[in-house]
């Protein structure tokens, strides 16, 4: 589901393998937790995997929805745009 609403909100195709170590790494910075659910016979024998946003994961998002917004205004100012 997360591969999927990746893909959907930028329009670019996501690779698993690099979604998983994303979130490897994500988590041990502690940005999210996750657990595994149970297996199911239409995953081929693999659990589910789940994932929570902490706040500080949410914290960190915020900072740098900020950055972003903070260099395109920079950008929009050097082009003309405000």
């Amino acid at each position: 589901a997360i591969l999927t609403e990746i893909e959907l909100r930028t329009g670019r195709p996501v690779s698993g393998g690099a979604l998983y170590v994303t979130l490897d790494r994500m988590e041990s910075k502690g940005l999210i937790r996750s657990k595994l659910g149970d297996v199911g016979p239409n995953r081929g024998g693999r659990p589910r995997r789940y994932v929570a946003v902490t706040s500080k994961g949410f914290n960190a998002v915020r900072e740098s929805r900020a950055a972003l917004l903070n260099m395109m205004s920079g950008l929009d100012a050097m082009f003309g745009k405000a």
